[in-house]
Order: structure tokens, then C-alpha cells, then sequence
């Protein structure tokens, strides 16, 4: 039969483990600071790519003659494809 003194002695050292994962993550949860600048990080390189897709575009349509924005649109919509793969790479991570 087991001895109760063993039981117990790997109870608490359970319970102390236990305790120690617990402060450590207490301790290691991210600041609003920190979250706020993750979140900032995201939308800037998700709308980056759509602002460059729009000037390009812009630039583009302006070389050619008469009313056109086909550039444009296109190139934003390029730009949202090409956000949205940098955004799934970087939470990826």
C-alpha cells in the first residue's frame, strides 16, 4: 500500500508547479501598451499596400488619355489581397 507522506509529497510539489505556471503567465500577460501596438502594427501593414495600390493606380490612369480609373481599381484590390496575406503572415508568426 502506498504511504499517505508520499501522496502528499507529490501533491504539493503538483500544487507548487502548478503556482509557479500561474505567476509566470501572471507576469507575462501583455500590456494594453503592448496590445495596442500589435493592433497598430496589423492595420498598417493591411493598409499599406491598398494606400500604394491606390497612388499607383492613380499615377497610372493620369498617364493615360481620357477617363479611366481601371488602375485604380484594380491595383486596390490588389493591394487588400496582398494586406490580408501580410496580416495572416505576421499572426502566423
Amino acid at each position: 500500500m502506498m504511504k499517505p507522506e508520499n501522496t502528499d509529497s507529490k501533491l504539493k510539489k503538483s500544487v507548487k508547479l502548478s503556482i509557479h505556471k500561474m505567476e509566470k503567465a501572471d507576469k507575462e500577460r501583455p500590456t494594453l501598451l503592448a496590445q495596442t501596438v500589435y493592433l497598430g502594427t496589423l492595420g498598417f501593414i493591411f493598409i499599406l499596400p491598398v494606400i500604394m495600390g491606390a497612388y499607383l493606380g492613380v499615377w497610372l490612369d493620369s498617364k493615360l488619355t481620357g477617363f479611366s480609373f481601371s488602375w485604380t481599381l484594380n491595383l486596390i484590390i490588389v493591394g487588400v489581397f496582398i494586406g490580408a496575406i501580410n496580416v495572416y503572415l505576421f499572426i502566423k508568426e
